[in-house]
Protein backbone atom coordinates (compact mmCIF):
# COMPACT_ATOMS: atom_id res chain seq x y z
CA UNK A 1 0.00 0.00 0.00
CA UNK A 2 1.07 3.61 -0.59
CA UNK A 3 2.68 5.43 2.32
CA UNK A 4 3.68 8.90 1.09
CA UNK A 5 5.02 11.60 3.39
CA UNK A 6 3.39 14.19 5.62
CA UNK A 7 4.56 16.89 7.99
CA UNK A 8 3.00 19.79 9.90
CA UNK A 9 3.78 23.29 8.64
CA UNK A 10 4.90 26.23 10.76
CA UNK A 11 1.76 28.07 9.69
CA UNK A 12 -0.38 25.30 11.14
CA UNK A 13 1.60 25.25 14.40
CA UNK A 14 1.08 28.98 14.85
CA UNK A 15 -2.63 28.71 14.11
CA UNK A 16 -3.01 25.87 16.58
CA UNK A 17 -1.08 27.77 19.24
CA UNK A 18 -3.66 30.53 18.99
CA UNK A 19 -6.24 27.93 20.04
CA UNK A 20 -7.84 27.35 16.68
CA UNK A 21 -6.48 26.19 13.34
CA UNK A 22 -9.52 25.49 11.20
CA UNK A 23 -9.92 23.21 8.21
CA UNK A 24 -6.38 23.51 6.84
CA UNK A 25 -4.78 22.70 10.19
CA UNK A 26 -6.90 19.66 10.96
CA UNK A 27 -6.38 18.41 7.39
CA UNK A 28 -2.62 18.38 7.99
CA UNK A 29 -2.99 16.69 11.36
CA UNK A 30 -5.37 14.09 9.96
CA UNK A 31 -3.03 13.33 7.07
CA UNK A 32 -0.21 12.72 9.54
CA UNK A 33 -2.42 10.35 11.53
CA UNK A 34 -3.39 8.44 8.39
CA UNK A 35 0.28 8.02 7.52
CA UNK A 36 0.95 6.78 11.06
CA UNK A 37 -1.81 4.16 10.75
CA UNK A 38 -0.42 2.91 7.44
CA UNK A 39 3.09 2.65 8.87
CA UNK A 40 1.77 0.75 11.88
CA UNK A 41 -0.15 -1.67 9.66
CA UNK A 42 2.92 -2.35 7.56
CA UNK A 43 4.87 -2.76 10.80
CA UNK A 44 2.35 -5.35 12.02
CA UNK A 45 2.90 -7.45 8.90
CA UNK A 46 6.69 -7.14 9.12
CA UNK A 47 6.90 -7.88 12.85
CA UNK A 48 4.49 -10.81 12.59
CA UNK A 49 6.69 -12.35 9.93
CA UNK A 50 9.87 -11.72 11.96
CA UNK A 51 8.29 -13.25 15.08
CA UNK A 52 6.95 -16.26 13.14
CA UNK A 53 3.52 -15.44 14.57
CA UNK A 54 0.82 -18.02 13.69
CA UNK A 55 -1.21 -15.23 12.09
CA UNK A 56 1.66 -13.85 9.99
CA UNK A 57 0.63 -15.53 6.73
CA UNK A 58 -3.00 -14.36 7.03
CA UNK A 59 -1.81 -10.84 7.86
CA UNK A 60 0.44 -10.78 4.79
CA UNK A 61 -2.42 -12.07 2.63
CA UNK A 62 -4.75 -9.37 3.99
CA UNK A 63 -2.14 -6.69 3.34
CA UNK A 64 -1.86 -7.88 -0.24
CA UNK A 65 -5.63 -7.80 -0.64
CA UNK A 66 -5.78 -4.23 0.70
CA UNK A 67 -3.10 -3.24 -1.80
CA UNK A 68 -5.14 -4.79 -4.61
CA UNK A 69 -8.35 -3.14 -3.42
CA UNK A 70 -6.59 0.21 -3.25
CA UNK A 71 -6.07 0.13 -7.01
CA UNK A 72 -9.83 -0.15 -7.64
CA UNK A 73 -11.26 1.47 -4.52
CA UNK A 74 -8.62 3.70 -2.97
CA UNK A 75 -11.16 5.93 -1.22
CA UNK A 76 -12.79 2.99 0.58
CA UNK A 77 -9.43 1.55 1.65
CA UNK A 78 -8.40 4.96 2.94
CA UNK A 79 -11.71 5.32 4.78
CA UNK A 80 -11.39 2.09 6.72
CA UNK A 81 -7.67 2.50 7.46
CA UNK A 82 -8.32 5.86 9.11
CA UNK A 83 -11.12 4.43 11.26
CA UNK A 84 -10.02 5.00 14.89
CA UNK A 85 -10.45 1.41 16.09
CA UNK A 86 -8.27 0.18 13.21
CA UNK A 87 -5.54 2.55 14.33
CA UNK A 88 -5.88 1.34 17.93
CA UNK A 89 -5.69 -2.30 16.83
CA UNK A 90 -2.59 -1.61 14.71
CA UNK A 91 -0.86 0.25 17.52
CA UNK A 92 -1.56 -2.35 20.19
CA UNK A 93 -0.72 -5.26 17.89
CA UNK A 94 2.52 -3.68 16.73
CA UNK A 95 3.57 -3.03 20.32
CA UNK A 96 2.72 -6.54 21.44
CA UNK A 97 4.66 -8.06 18.53
CA UNK A 98 7.67 -5.85 19.22
CA UNK A 99 7.68 -6.67 22.92
CA UNK A 100 6.87 -10.37 22.46
CA UNK A 101 4.42 -10.26 25.37
CA UNK A 102 2.01 -12.73 23.76
CA UNK A 103 -1.20 -10.70 24.07
CA UNK A 104 -4.43 -11.58 22.26
CA UNK A 105 -3.91 -8.86 19.64
CA UNK A 106 -3.81 -10.96 16.47
CA UNK A 107 -2.11 -9.65 13.28
CA UNK A 108 -4.49 -11.79 11.21
CA UNK A 109 -7.27 -9.36 12.16
CA UNK A 110 -5.92 -7.14 9.39
CA UNK A 111 -8.30 -9.07 7.17
CA UNK A 112 -11.27 -7.33 8.80
CA UNK A 113 -10.52 -3.89 7.28
CA UNK A 114 -10.07 -5.64 3.92
CA UNK A 115 -13.57 -7.12 4.22
CA UNK A 116 -14.99 -3.68 5.08
CA UNK A 117 -13.33 -2.04 2.09
CA UNK A 118 -14.61 -4.82 -0.20
CA UNK A 119 -18.17 -4.47 1.15
CA UNK A 120 -18.21 -0.71 0.64
CA UNK A 121 -16.63 -0.92 -2.80
CA UNK A 122 -18.92 -3.84 -3.77
CA UNK A 123 -15.99 -6.05 -4.72
CA UNK A 124 -16.28 -9.82 -4.29
CA UNK A 125 -13.55 -11.48 -2.25
CA UNK A 126 -12.82 -14.18 0.32
CA UNK A 127 -10.82 -13.50 3.48
CA UNK A 128 -9.79 -15.84 6.30
CA UNK A 129 -10.20 -14.22 9.70
CA UNK A 130 -9.65 -15.19 13.36
CA UNK A 131 -12.75 -15.62 15.54
CA UNK A 132 -12.74 -13.79 18.88
CA UNK A 133 -15.28 -14.77 21.55
CA UNK A 134 -17.47 -16.36 18.90
CA UNK A 135 -17.63 -13.22 16.78
CA UNK A 136 -15.84 -11.22 14.13
CA UNK A 137 -15.78 -7.43 14.36
CA UNK A 138 -15.76 -5.55 11.09
CA UNK A 139 -14.57 -2.06 12.06
CA UNK A 140 -16.99 0.77 11.21
CA UNK A 141 -19.64 -1.73 9.99
CA UNK A 142 -20.68 -4.08 12.80
CA UNK A 143 -20.23 -7.43 14.53
CA UNK A 144 -20.85 -10.86 13.04
CA UNK A 145 -21.82 -13.48 15.65
CA UNK A 146 -21.09 -17.01 14.44
CA UNK A 147 -22.73 -20.33 15.34
CA UNK A 148 -21.29 -22.18 18.31
CA UNK A 149 -18.41 -24.56 17.75
CA UNK A 150 -16.75 -22.73 14.84
CA UNK A 151 -13.01 -23.05 14.24
CA UNK A 152 -10.47 -20.49 15.43
CA UNK A 153 -10.33 -19.02 11.93
CA UNK A 154 -13.05 -18.94 9.28
CA UNK A 155 -13.42 -17.84 5.68
CA UNK A 156 -15.66 -14.84 5.04
CA UNK A 157 -17.03 -14.46 1.53
CA UNK A 158 -18.18 -11.03 0.34
CA UNK A 159 -20.94 -11.11 -2.26
CA UNK A 160 -21.94 -7.65 -3.49
CA UNK A 161 -25.18 -6.87 -5.28
CA UNK A 162 -27.13 -3.87 -6.47
CA UNK A 163 -28.41 -3.01 -2.97
CA UNK A 164 -25.25 -3.59 -0.95
CA UNK A 165 -23.54 -6.81 0.06
CA UNK A 166 -23.96 -10.02 2.00
CA UNK A 167 -21.43 -12.04 3.97
CA UNK A 168 -21.16 -15.78 4.33
CA UNK A 169 -19.10 -17.33 7.12
CA UNK A 170 -19.28 -20.73 8.86
CA UNK A 171 -22.65 -21.51 7.31
CA UNK A 172 -24.17 -18.15 8.29
CA UNK A 173 -25.30 -15.68 5.62
CA UNK A 174 -26.19 -12.10 6.53
CA UNK A 175 -26.83 -8.88 4.67
CA UNK A 176 -24.62 -6.12 6.02
CA UNK A 177 -25.68 -3.28 3.73
CA UNK A 178 -27.90 -1.41 3.89
CA UNK A 179 -27.45 -0.98 7.62
CA UNK A 180 -29.66 -2.71 10.14
CA UNK A 181 -29.53 -5.54 12.71
CA UNK A 182 -30.33 -9.07 11.60
CA UNK A 183 -29.91 -12.50 13.19
CA UNK A 184 -26.17 -12.97 13.57
CA UNK A 185 -25.42 -9.34 12.69
CA UNK A 186 -25.30 -6.16 14.79
CA UNK A 187 -24.73 -3.00 12.75
CA UNK A 188 -23.00 0.10 14.03
CA UNK A 189 -25.26 3.14 13.87
CA UNK A 190 -24.45 6.43 12.18
CA UNK A 191 -26.02 9.68 13.34
CA UNK A 192 -26.75 11.88 10.32
CA UNK A 193 -26.14 15.45 11.43
CA UNK A 194 -25.26 17.45 8.32
CA UNK A 195 -23.72 16.65 4.93
CA UNK A 196 -20.17 15.49 5.58
CA UNK A 197 -20.75 14.84 9.29
CA UNK A 198 -22.32 11.51 10.16
CA UNK A 199 -20.39 10.11 13.12
CA UNK A 200 -20.60 6.42 13.95
CA UNK A 201 -21.71 5.49 17.47
CA UNK A 202 -19.25 2.69 18.16
CA UNK A 203 -20.53 0.61 21.06
CA UNK A 204 -19.28 -2.77 19.78
CA UNK A 205 -15.64 -2.77 18.66
CA UNK A 206 -13.22 -4.18 21.28
CA UNK A 207 -10.72 -1.50 20.19
CA UNK A 208 -13.19 1.37 20.37
CA UNK A 209 -11.71 2.78 23.59
CA UNK A 210 -8.45 2.40 25.48
CA UNK A 211 -10.04 2.05 28.93
CA UNK A 212 -12.19 -1.06 28.67
CA UNK A 213 -13.50 -0.74 32.21
CA UNK A 214 -15.40 2.47 31.40
CA UNK A 215 -16.64 1.58 27.91
CA UNK A 216 -20.41 1.22 27.82
CA UNK A 217 -22.13 -1.74 26.14
CA UNK A 218 -24.50 -1.31 23.21
CA UNK A 219 -26.92 1.60 23.51
CA UNK A 220 -30.60 0.75 23.49
CA UNK A 221 -32.80 2.51 20.89
CA UNK A 222 -34.08 5.11 23.36
CA UNK A 223 -30.61 6.23 24.40
CA UNK A 224 -29.47 6.26 20.80
CA UNK A 225 -32.36 8.56 19.86
CA UNK A 226 -31.48 10.88 22.75
CA UNK A 227 -27.87 11.04 21.55
CA UNK A 228 -29.11 11.97 18.10
CA UNK A 229 -31.39 14.72 19.43
CA UNK A 230 -28.66 16.30 21.57
CA UNK A 231 -26.15 16.00 18.74
CA UNK A 232 -28.50 17.86 16.38
CA UNK A 233 -28.96 20.59 18.99
CA UNK A 234 -25.21 20.83 19.60
CA UNK A 235 -24.49 21.09 15.90
CA UNK A 236 -26.96 23.95 15.44
CA UNK A 237 -25.17 25.85 18.19
CA UNK A 238 -21.71 25.18 16.77
CA UNK A 239 -22.69 25.99 13.21
CA UNK A 240 -24.42 29.23 14.24
CA UNK A 241 -21.89 30.64 16.71
CA UNK A 242 -18.66 28.62 16.57
CA UNK A 243 -17.87 28.12 12.91
CA UNK A 244 -14.21 27.13 13.35
CA UNK A 245 -15.01 24.55 16.02
CA UNK A 246 -17.82 23.17 13.86
CA UNK A 247 -15.50 22.79 10.87
CA UNK A 248 -12.79 21.13 12.96
CA UNK A 249 -15.27 18.72 14.50
CA UNK A 250 -16.83 17.87 11.13
CA UNK A 251 -13.44 17.11 9.58
CA UNK A 252 -11.93 15.28 12.57
CA UNK A 253 -14.56 13.48 14.65
CA UNK A 254 -15.80 10.32 12.94
CA UNK A 255 -16.74 8.21 15.99
CA UNK A 256 -18.60 8.75 19.26
CA UNK A 257 -18.03 6.07 21.89
CA UNK A 258 -20.31 5.76 24.94
CA UNK A 259 -18.52 5.55 28.30
CA UNK A 260 -19.77 5.37 31.86
CA UNK A 261 -20.62 8.58 33.67
CA UNK A 262 -18.87 9.42 36.96
CA UNK A 263 -20.86 9.53 40.21
CA UNK A 264 -21.41 13.24 39.63
CA UNK A 265 -21.38 15.12 36.36
CA UNK A 266 -20.36 13.80 32.98
CA UNK A 267 -17.35 12.20 31.36
CA UNK A 268 -15.65 12.88 28.04
CA UNK A 269 -12.21 12.14 26.64
CA UNK A 270 -10.03 11.57 23.61
CA UNK A 271 -7.19 9.07 23.29
CA UNK A 272 -3.87 8.99 21.45
CA UNK A 273 -4.74 5.51 20.15
CA UNK A 274 -8.08 6.50 18.60
CA UNK A 275 -7.64 9.79 16.75
CA UNK A 276 -11.06 10.84 15.51
CA UNK A 277 -13.00 9.36 18.46
CA UNK A 278 -14.68 11.33 21.23
CA UNK A 279 -15.72 9.15 24.16
CA UNK A 280 -18.49 10.52 26.33
CA UNK A 281 -21.20 9.62 28.77
CA UNK A 282 -24.84 10.32 27.89
CA UNK A 283 -25.18 14.00 26.89
CA UNK A 284 -27.72 16.05 28.82
CA UNK A 285 -28.43 18.88 26.40
CA UNK A 286 -27.20 20.52 23.24
CA UNK A 287 -25.19 23.39 24.68
CA UNK A 288 -23.33 21.07 27.04
CA UNK A 289 -22.49 18.74 24.17
CA UNK A 290 -21.33 21.68 22.06
CA UNK A 291 -18.99 22.71 24.90
CA UNK A 292 -17.76 19.12 25.11
CA UNK A 293 -16.82 19.22 21.43
CA UNK A 294 -15.03 22.54 21.93
CA UNK A 295 -13.04 20.90 24.73
CA UNK A 296 -12.27 17.56 23.11
CA UNK A 297 -11.32 18.90 19.68
CA UNK A 298 -8.54 20.79 21.44
CA UNK A 299 -7.22 17.55 22.96
CA UNK A 300 -7.42 15.81 19.60
CA UNK A 301 -5.52 18.57 17.81
CA UNK A 302 -2.80 18.84 20.44
CA UNK A 303 -2.30 15.08 20.65
CA UNK A 304 -1.91 14.84 16.88
CA UNK A 305 0.43 17.83 16.82
CA UNK A 306 2.71 16.56 19.59
CA UNK A 307 3.08 13.22 17.84
CA UNK A 308 4.55 15.13 14.91
CA UNK A 309 6.33 17.93 16.81
CA UNK A 310 7.17 17.39 20.51
CA UNK A 311 6.56 20.43 22.69
CA UNK A 312 7.75 19.08 26.06
CA UNK A 313 11.02 17.69 27.39
CA UNK A 314 11.23 14.18 28.87
CA UNK A 315 9.24 13.91 32.10
CA UNK A 316 11.46 14.83 35.06
CA UNK A 317 8.95 13.62 37.65
CA UNK A 318 7.72 17.07 38.66
CA UNK A 319 3.98 17.43 39.23
CA UNK A 320 1.79 20.53 39.31
CA UNK A 321 -1.63 21.81 40.28
CA UNK A 322 -4.26 21.82 37.54
CA UNK A 323 -7.49 23.65 38.48
CA UNK A 324 -9.59 21.09 36.60
CA UNK A 325 -8.08 17.90 38.02
CA UNK A 326 -8.01 16.19 41.42
CA UNK A 327 -4.46 14.84 40.96
CA UNK A 328 -1.07 16.54 40.45
CA UNK A 329 -0.16 16.62 36.77
CA UNK A 330 3.05 16.24 34.74
CA UNK A 331 3.99 19.01 32.32
CA UNK A 332 2.52 17.27 29.27
CA UNK A 333 -0.78 16.67 31.08
CA UNK A 334 -0.79 20.29 32.21
CA UNK A 335 -0.25 21.42 28.62
CA UNK A 336 -3.11 19.22 27.40
CA UNK A 337 -5.47 20.58 30.04
CA UNK A 338 -4.62 24.24 29.52
CA UNK A 339 -5.05 23.88 25.77
CA UNK A 340 -8.42 22.20 26.20
CA UNK A 341 -9.65 24.85 28.63
CA UNK A 342 -8.46 27.60 26.34
CA UNK A 343 -10.98 26.13 23.91
CA UNK A 344 -13.62 25.99 26.65
CA UNK A 345 -13.02 29.62 27.61
CA UNK A 346 -13.25 30.72 23.99
CA UNK A 347 -16.46 28.74 23.58
CA UNK A 348 -18.13 30.50 26.51
CA UNK A 349 -16.73 33.89 25.42
CA UNK A 350 -18.86 33.55 22.29
CA UNK A 351 -21.75 31.52 23.69
CA UNK A 352 -22.68 33.54 26.80
CA UNK A 353 -24.17 36.26 24.59
CA UNK A 354 -26.79 33.83 23.28
CA UNK A 355 -27.87 32.37 26.64
CA UNK A 356 -30.67 33.74 28.79
CA UNK A 357 -31.48 34.02 32.50
CA UNK A 358 -29.80 31.37 34.70
CA UNK A 359 -28.09 29.77 31.72
CA UNK A 360 -26.53 33.13 30.80
CA UNK A 361 -25.19 33.59 34.33
CA UNK A 362 -23.76 30.06 34.31
CA UNK A 363 -22.12 30.72 30.95
CA UNK A 364 -20.43 33.86 32.31
CA UNK A 365 -19.20 31.92 35.35
CA UNK A 366 -17.72 29.27 33.08
CA UNK A 367 -16.00 31.94 31.00
CA UNK A 368 -14.56 33.73 34.03
CA UNK A 369 -13.36 30.58 35.73
CA UNK A 370 -11.73 28.77 32.86
CA UNK A 371 -10.04 31.72 31.15
CA UNK A 372 -8.36 32.59 34.45
CA UNK A 373 -7.45 28.96 35.15
CA UNK A 374 -6.00 28.31 31.70
CA UNK A 375 -4.03 31.57 31.78
CA UNK A 376 -2.55 30.75 35.17
CA UNK A 377 -1.49 27.30 34.01
CA UNK A 378 0.32 28.77 31.01
CA UNK A 379 2.39 30.65 33.57
CA UNK A 380 3.09 27.42 35.44
CA UNK A 381 4.15 25.78 32.18
CA UNK A 382 6.51 28.59 31.18
CA UNK A 383 8.14 28.49 34.62
CA UNK A 384 8.32 24.69 34.81
CA UNK A 385 11.43 24.08 32.74
CA UNK A 386 9.58 21.20 31.12
CA UNK A 387 8.93 22.78 27.70
CA UNK A 388 11.32 22.69 24.77
CA UNK A 389 11.85 25.79 22.61
CA UNK A 390 8.88 25.06 20.35
CA UNK A 391 6.77 24.37 23.43
CA UNK A 392 7.67 27.72 24.99
CA UNK A 393 6.70 29.51 21.77
CA UNK A 394 3.45 27.55 21.61
CA UNK A 395 2.45 28.30 25.20
CA UNK A 396 3.39 31.98 24.87
CA UNK A 397 0.97 32.23 21.93
CA UNK A 398 -1.73 30.44 23.95
CA UNK A 399 -1.18 32.98 26.71
CA UNK A 400 -1.70 35.87 24.30
CA UNK A 401 -5.04 34.40 23.17
CA UNK A 402 -6.13 34.05 26.80
CA UNK A 403 -5.18 37.68 27.46
CA UNK A 404 -7.46 38.64 24.58
CA UNK A 405 -10.20 36.43 26.02
CA UNK A 406 -9.81 38.22 29.38
CA UNK A 407 -10.90 41.47 27.74
CA UNK A 408 -14.46 40.14 27.43
CA UNK A 409 -16.45 41.93 30.18
CA UNK A 410 -18.07 39.74 32.83
CA UNK A 411 -20.26 41.05 35.65
CA UNK A 412 -18.94 41.03 39.22
CA UNK A 413 -21.47 38.43 40.41
CA UNK A 414 -20.25 35.91 37.85
CA UNK A 415 -16.61 36.73 38.59
CA UNK A 416 -17.21 36.24 42.32
CA UNK A 417 -18.96 32.90 41.78
CA UNK A 418 -16.12 31.74 39.54
CA UNK A 419 -13.56 32.63 42.22
CA UNK A 420 -15.52 30.79 44.92
CA UNK A 421 -15.68 27.65 42.79
CA UNK A 422 -11.97 27.88 41.98
CA UNK A 423 -11.09 28.34 45.67
CA UNK A 424 -13.19 25.33 46.68
CA UNK A 425 -11.37 23.20 44.12
CA UNK A 426 -7.98 24.38 45.33
CA UNK A 427 -8.84 23.73 48.99
CA UNK A 428 -10.08 20.21 48.18
CA UNK A 429 -6.97 19.54 46.07
CA UNK A 430 -4.67 20.57 48.92
CA UNK A 431 -6.47 18.25 51.33
CA UNK A 432 -6.33 15.41 48.81
CA UNK A 433 -2.63 15.93 47.98
CA UNK A 434 -0.93 17.01 51.22
CA UNK A 435 2.56 16.21 49.91
CA UNK A 436 2.32 18.67 47.02
CA UNK A 437 2.41 22.46 46.81
CA UNK A 438 0.16 24.39 44.45
CA UNK A 439 2.79 26.97 43.56
CA UNK A 440 1.43 30.32 42.41
CA UNK A 441 -2.12 29.66 43.61
CA UNK A 442 -4.59 31.14 44.14
CA UNK A 443 -4.11 33.19 40.97
CA UNK A 444 -5.69 36.60 40.44
CA UNK A 445 -4.75 37.42 36.81
CA UNK A 446 -4.69 37.99 33.93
Amino acid sequence: MRLGAQGVSDTTVLALAAGEGGADAVAELSAFQRLKNRMLIRGVVTEARSASHPGAALAARAYGLLADLEVEAGEEVERVLRYPAVGAWAWRTYRSLRSGNGTSDDPAQLGAPAVVAAVRARIACRVRLPVRDGAIMLPSLGRLTLPEGVEETVDITVRPDADGAELEAAGLTVRVRPRGDRPGWQALHGLRVTPGFEPVVDDLDPYRWSAKEVAEPRLDPGRLRAWGTHLDDAWRILAAHHATVAEEVRLTVSVLTPVKAPERGQNSATSRETFGTVAMSDPWHGVGLAATFAHEIQHAKLTALTEAIPLTLPDDGSRHYAPWRDDPRPVYGLLQGSYAYLGVAEFWRRQHRFERDAEAFRARVELARWRRAAYAVTGTLLASGGLNERGEEFVARMRKTLEECAAEPVDSAAESQARREAERHLDAWRRRNPGFRANGWPHTGP
